[in-house]
C-alpha cells in the first residue's frame, strides 16, 4: 500500500473564517475521488488549531493532527465520505 495522498494548502496571512472556507473550497474541488485522501493546510491565525479541526468533526472529516511549528499552525484532515 503506497503513501496517503497529501494535499498542500497555503492559508497563511489569512485571518478567521477564510483558513476554515479554503479547506472546504478544496475538498469541494477535489470531489469524491479525493476520500481517504488528507490536506495539511498551513495558517499563521492561531485561531486555525481550533477553528478547522472542529469545522472538520462537524463535516465528518479526521482530524490527523494540529500542531504549532515556529509561529505556523499546521492542521492535517483526512477527507471522509460525508452524508
Amino acid at each position: 500500500m503506497g503513501d496517503i495522498k497529501t494535499h498542500a494548502l497555503d492559508a497563511r496571512r489569512l485571518l478567521c473564517p477564510m483558513p476554515v472556507i479554503r479547506v472546504q473550497q478544496l475538498i469541494d474541488e477535489l470531489g469524491s475521488d479525493a476520500i481517504g485522501e488528507r490536506i495539511e493546510a498551513v495558517c499563521t491565525d492561531p485561531g486555525a488549531l481550533y477553528d478547522i479541526p472542529a469545522w472538520a468533526k462537524i463535516h465528518g472529516h479526521k482530524l490527523i493532527e494540529a500542531k504549532e511549528d515556529d509561529y505556523e499552525y499546521i492542521v492535517t484532515i483526512e477527507i471522509c465520505e460525508t452524508s
